[in-house]
């Protein structure tokens, strides 16, 4: 059933694919992410909600990936439609946030906030894309999960599974028979032609040598094949990745926050200390 806030905005939980989907191509590059996941098994386990203005029209949009916290949380359209949708549909205690800058005020309010971040989208497309030549990157299959594990220093049943081996396309660097280097994808969608590529590292013994270049554009080339544009996120302040794929072909759409968030209210605010005293950290790696 609708809620009808004093702001006048119209908010409820949204199912039907053909809502959220066109909602989400009205910027399709920013909501990368979101339509990589509309027709995979993530769909089925998230809480989506929409906010509508006085005259039904959708304005603004959030998405909860339910499961374990931090539940990641993807913002879309208008702060204050958003925030509405915030306050009455989509309500995680504990949300990994990444979104426009501009969105912040969403949940600024509603949401205490550690540990932000500024991140760069980028975007490549088949007519700009420029595949690297050189590096040697192969493509990664179910046997190499040990390897690409043991790169991102992934232990203590942290570990991804093989079937992100068969599901995704992933591609590494060996020096020595070592996995140096890898990127991979983090969704595919073809019917919505998008894809993102993430997972990008490099061991610190072996950075500066192309690696991550040879290995994203191994990726980047296979999906290309398969989508018509592909995304990926890095940090703002990383100038050499920034720089690698650039020399790609890929190009910034938009700048992007990432923020932990706490709800306000109940008891989150009480056992975030020992949540950050708990924390423990991977390699950095590009989203």
């Amino acid at each position: 059933m609708a809620v009808a806030p004093a702001t006048g905005w119209h908010t409820r939980q949204v199912t039907d694919r053909a809502e959220v989907a066109a909602f989400l191509r009205t910027d399709r590059l920013y909501a990368a992410y979101a339509l990589g996941d509309l027709d995979s098994s993530v769909r089925r386990r998230a809480a989506w909600g929409m906010a509508y203005d006085q005259e039904g029209r959708p304005r603004g949009l959030a998405m909860q990936h339910l499961g374990l916290p931090p539940q990641p949380l993807f913002l879309m359209g208008d702060p204050e439609a958003c925030r509405e949708v915030l306050a009455t549909e989509v309500r995680p205690r504990y949300a990994f946030v990444q979104a426009r800058h501009d969105l912040a005020t969403a949940f600024d309010d509603l949401y205490r906030v550690d540990l932000p971040a500024s991140l760069l989208r980028m975007v490549v497309d088949r007519d700009s894309f420029r595949p690297y030549a050189g590096g040697g990157a192969v493509r990664l299959g179910p046997a190499d999960i040990g390897d690409l594990n043991r790169l991102y220093q992934l232990g203590l049943g942290g570990g991804f599974p093989a079937s992100i081996l068969e599901d995704g396309v992933y591609y590494g660097v060996r020096v020595g028979g070592r996995l140096v280097a890898a990127a991979g994808t983090h969704v595919i969608n073809p019917s919505e032609g998008i894809a993102v590529v993430g997972n990008v590292l490099t061991h610190v013994d072996h950075r500066g040598q192309g690696h991550a270049k040879a290995a994203t554009s191994g990726v980047t080339v296979e999906l290309l094949a398969r989508v018509s544009d592909v995304a990926l996120n890095v940090y703002a302040d990383n100038d050499s990745a920034i720089a690698a794929y650039l020399r790609l072909g890929y190009r910034e759409y938009c700048r992007l926050g990432e923020w932990v968030a706490y709800r306000r209210a109940g008891g989150w605010d009480l056992i975030r200390p020992l949540r950050a005293a708990l924390r423990w950290s991977l390699p950095r790696a590009d989203r």
